[in-house]
């Protein structure tokens, strides 16, 4: 479970980014996709969750299965520094 106000808002900006998708936010956070959507009904306001979600629903690049191979994601270095 997220522990602090800054992992919540880390969550919500990746779960905004278009490039992020949902299992990069629950390696990094644990959290599956149910349950970002959870979180960012309770977050957000309900107007900006619905466009948040017509945003997202189907969009394949929040879906590593769904992400064609050719779409990278440049990473700052102050937000990710690889394994």
């Amino acid at each position: 479970m997220l522990q602090s106000a800054d992992e919540v808002s880390r969550v919500i900006e990746m779960a905004w980014e278009d490039r992020t998708p949902f299992e990069a936010i629950e390696v990094q956070f644990g959290l599956p996709e149910a349950q970002v959507i959870a979180l960012m009904r309770r977050h957000l306001k309900p107007s900006s969750f619905k466009l948040w979600r017509e945003r997202v629903s189907g969009r394949q690049t929040k879906h590593l299965q769904l992400r064609d191979p050719q779409v990278s994601r440049a990473y700052c270095p102050s937000q990710y520094k690889p394994r």
